[in-house]
């Protein structure tokens, strides 16, 4: 491994460690010419997964895309990004022990909403809203009335509806009989 400092081949580890739920070894490595410290990660090369996306493109899976995703949704929640790193792990580590090699958007968005109902409520729902693109208020009282559902929780849906009654604020989506927590395709 090069010095990422100047670019010399030979370097002495210092430390090794698991690190990501010990589905990588961290190593501090300093390099023998220059005495400049730097971190390694070494990982696992799985199979790779391949995402179909809504518009039927294929690309290979994105940890880092998937990081930033939940990363947005989390933004001052006071989630740690320890967690929200575990959570990552969860995910991608779920996908690898599938027996499919291709897994939708949309089985990977439904996976991140499972994980996200637990860890914040708050994340859950932002991540919904760009995932399953709501267009109005009753799609964001859809969200919280599956979540209240799935989680027991203490939000007053009713007082919700008699606001979103009274908002100026409609779209298409607004007029629905039923309420649909489907991701749309």
């Amino acid at each position: 491994m090069r010095c990422p400092f100047c670019q010399f081949p030979d370097n002495r580890v210092l430390e090794s460690r698991a690190a990501e739920s010990g589905q990588s070894v961290r190593r501090r490595r300093e390099c023998l010419q220059c005495n400049r410290r730097f971190t390694t990660y070494e990982r696992i090369e799985f199979v790779p997964v391949i995402v179909i996306k809504r518009d039927g493109d294929r690309e290979s899976f994105d940890r880092s895309k998937l990081f930033r995703g939940i990363m947005r949704a989390c933004e001052k929640t006071g989630v740690p990004q320890l967690e929200i790193e575990k959570l990552v792990d969860e995910i991608e580590a779920e996908l690898q022990q599938s027996a499919s090699r291709e897994v939708t958007s949309n089985e990977i968005g439904e996976l991140v909403l499972n994980h996200l109902q637990t860890l914040s409520e708050v994340a859950y729902v932002r991540f919904a809203s760009v995932y399953r693109q709501f267009r109005g208020i009753r799609d964001f009282i859809d969200a919280l009335d599956h979540l209240q559902n799935a989680t027991g929780g203490g939000i007053d849906l009713e007082a919700l509806r008699r606001a979103a009654e009274r908002s100026p604020v409609t779209s298409d989506n607004d007029n629905r009989e039923t309420s649909s927590a489907a991701p749309s395709s």
